[in-house]
């Protein structure tokens, strides 16, 4: 199947319709973006639609561009993903991109959902209550991460020594990470994809990209996160990203 048979596919897959020609005042420039993403970057390596939907979503929610994350929750539910998956998914990124950021794309989200008729607020996903969230979440971290964190910031004034460790327990792994509707596996490999669209957190990746093997993650899965992103969030990301994890990935 040529490239432009491809694009129609898996156009019609994600959108329900069929891409661009010369329609639109830059015909062209829809051409190479389609023909690429969607006949080239969706048909290399293992990952299934659901997977790459929620990869996209994760990377235009970092970015903030939200008229193109829109159109991506409405592929996630067409390709048969859950209004909770979805949500999770958005959820994900809070810890890393900020509150501000992640509260813009739950708007953004809510009003796709509200558009198809999904009833809102979704179902509680929370795992932790304010006395367990500590133990809980320091369970799943030191699974995959052990407790190193708490040496490693054990230089600050004392009580941020306590604090910014406790923050990092109790925040990413127990209120989020915890949560019911991704699992620790899916959870791990888009916080790869978080970090690496991101830039300028190639400590973080290295640590997170070990942390997705450990929750399951094959090497190719990983790389094929990262060039699925790459349209998204651009060449020199993914460059940066595999050179960073060239030890683990190689």
């Amino acid at each position: 199947m040529k490239r432009i048979q491809k694009t129609e596919k898996k156009f019609g897959e994600l959108f329900g319709g069929k891409p661009t020609e010369n329609e639109g005042t830059d015909a062209e420039f829809m051409r190479i973006l389609q023909r690429f993403i969607f006949g080239e970057v969706c048909y290399v390596g293992s990952l299934d639609n659901c997977t790459r939907e929620l990869i996209t979503i994760t990377v235009l929610e970092v970015n903030q561009t939200l008229p193109q994350f829109k159109a991506h929750i409405g592929a996630c539910l067409n390709v048969g993903l859950s209004a909770v998956e979805i949500r999770e998914t958005v959820y994900q990124c809070a810890p890393f991109i900020g509150f501000p950021k992640t509260l813009n794309a739950i708007a953004a989200m809510n009003e796709v959902f509200s558009e198809k008729n999904i009833c809102l607020p979704l179902e509680n996903t929370e795992t932790v209550t304010e006395e367990d969230r500590y133990e809980k979440g320091l369970a799943l971290q030191a699974s995959i991460y052990g407790n190193e964190i708490a040496d490693r910031y054990a230089w600050l004034p004392e009580e941020f020594a306590v604090s910014v460790p406790k923050w990092l327990t109790e925040l990413c792994f127990g209120d989020f990470a915890t949560r019911k509707g991704l699992d620790k596996k899916r959870r791990e490999l888009l916080t790869v994809v978080i970090l690496a669209a991101m830039g300028g957190t190639e400590f973080q990746l290295h640590s997170h990209v070990m942390g997705a093997i450990k929750s399951g993650n094959t090497k190719e899965e990983i790389v094929c996160a990262l060039c699925h992103a790459m349209p998204y969030m651009g060449v020199p990301r993914l460059f940066n990203a595999l050179n960073f994890c060239k030890d683990i990935l190689e």
